[in-house]
């Protein structure tokens, strides 16, 4: 039986931390808007793929109670990563968004209230940190969901850096075109965890194989490792999620052995080794004689 006694504790972490997200995501906009600061609307943006990674992981600890049921039978997980490719669709419309305002601003400047954005961008730094710390603290860092949210808010730290910056020069020099500039750096940070969530969760919904596995280098080790296995074929590997790789495969048997005896050692093989616990094997009937 699972522990599952850490999913309450790790679940209100993630609650918090998306709450502080997203209360100042809202505070970000609205500064960006009176101070006309673009740096400061892509943070929010940034903010934004940080609020959705955070209540995706929050809505996974939720979805990990529910039991499948007889139309789904490997439960709501799959709900997640479908969520996070359409998030990451959306991203890529809003950093595309911040582009071109930052092209229109560079070739017609407009002016930036650096004082507002300064207090702005700290208050944002300040809550990143402190998103962070919560995320961090327990010692709970090898949780897949915690780890990979705990992640995300410290890459947030770089574009409340990137604002302050702006927000330096600006109210020591005057310079506003370096508000745009700073933007278009964000939105790189943006459109690279974008790429990555679109290429991730598009590959799981393609019921492709699980990272790091093999196929060739599975049924290799499996022929010298098990004793009374004769050949594996038929192999198909894929996720339910990312932490849920699930296999199929039919093997034939050396005569004389014992299928149940050849399916355990297969099955402790695959997990020790491979990091698959969920497979299905079938034996092959073997040819008629004569």
């Amino acid at each position: 039986m699972h522990d599952h006694s850490h999913i309450p504790r790790n679940e209100k972490k993630i609650a918090i931390a998306a709450a502080l997200t997203g209360v100042f995501m809202v505070a970000e906009v609205a500064g960006g808007i009176i101070s006309g600061s673009l740096a400061l609307i892509a943070d929010a943006g940034h903010m934004l793929t940080d609020f959705a990674s955070l209540m995706l992981a929050w809505l996974g600890f939720r979805l990990a109670r529910r039991p499948a049921d007889w139309k789904r039978t490997y439960g709501f997980d799959r709900f997640s990563v479908l969520a996070a490719f359409v998030n990451g669709l959306a991203l890529f419309v809003i950093a595309g968004w911040i582009l071109w305002e930052a092209i229109h601003r560079l070739t017609a400047p407009q002016a930036v209230l650096g004082g507002v954005m300064l207090w702005v961008a700290m208050g944002g730094l300040v809550v990143n940190i402190l998103a962070f710390w919560v995320l961090t603290r327990g010692g709970d860092g090898e949780n897949l969901n915690v780890r990979a949210a705990a992640l995300h808010v410290m890459g947030d730290l770089l574009g409340s850096v990137a604002a302050l910056v702006a927000a330096l020069v600006i109210i020591w020099t005057g310079w506003t075109p370096i508000d745009p500039i700073l933007s278009v750096v964000v939105v790189l940070i943006i459109l690279r965890s974008a790429w990555k969530v679109i290429a991730q969760s598009g590959h799981i919904l393609l019921e492709g194989a699980p990272e790091g596995f093999d196929r060739r280098q599975m049924e290799e080790d499996l022929r010298g490792a098990i004793p009374g296995l004769r050949d594996v074929s038929h192999v198909h590997a894929w996720s339910v999620t990312q932490e849920r790789p699930m296999l199929t495969m039919m093997i034939e048997l050396q005569p004389d052995s014992e299928p149940s005896v050849v399916k355990a050692a297969i099955r402790a093989r695959l997990e020790q080794r491979h990091g698959i616990a969920h497979v299905t094997i079938e034996v092959e009937d073997p040819a008629p004689q004569g």
